[in-house]
C-alpha cells in the first residue's frame, strides 16, 4: 500500500502548506469569487477560519496513509479510505461553513 500512501502524504503535505500560508493571511490564495462579499476587517479571521478546513483535510490525508501502511487486507483498506472520506466530508462542511458567514455562501 505504499503506492497509495505516498500520494496520500504528498497532498497532506501539499494542503498542509496552502493552510499555513492562508493561516498566515494569504487570502489570495482562495479563489477571489470566494471572498467577493468578506470584509477588508475579516479577511485576517476569514483565512484562519478557512485554513482549519485545510488542516483537516491534510490531517486525515496523513492519517489515511498511514493506516494503509499496515497492510492491504479488506479491513485496513476499508478503515484507511472510511478515514478518507470521512475527513473529506468534514473538512467541506468546516470550509462550507465558514464561506457562509463570511461571504454568504460559495458564489458571490
Amino acid at each position: 500500500m505504499i503506492a497509495y500512501s505516498v500520494p496520500l502524504f504528498a497532498a497532506a503535505l501539499l494542503f498542509l502548506g496552502f493552510g499555513v500560508a492562508i493561516y498566515r493571511g494569504n487570502t489570495n490564495l482562495i479563489h477571489s469569487y470566494h471572498q467577493t462579499h468578506v470584509k477588508e476587517a475579516d479577511k485576517r479571521k476569514y483565512g484562519k477560519s478557512f485554513s482549519k478546513g485545510l488542516f483537516v483535510l491534510a490531517v486525515s490525508l496523513a492519517f489515511s496513509g498511514s493506516i494503509a501502511l499496515f497492510g492491504d487486507t479488506v479491513p485496513v483498506v476499508i478503515t484507511s479510505v472510511s478515514v478518507l472520506l470521512a475527513g473529506i466530508v468534514i473538512s467541506l462542511m468546516v470550509m462550507a461553513k465558514v464561506q457562509k458567514e463570511f461571504n454568504g455562501g460559495f458564489v458571490g
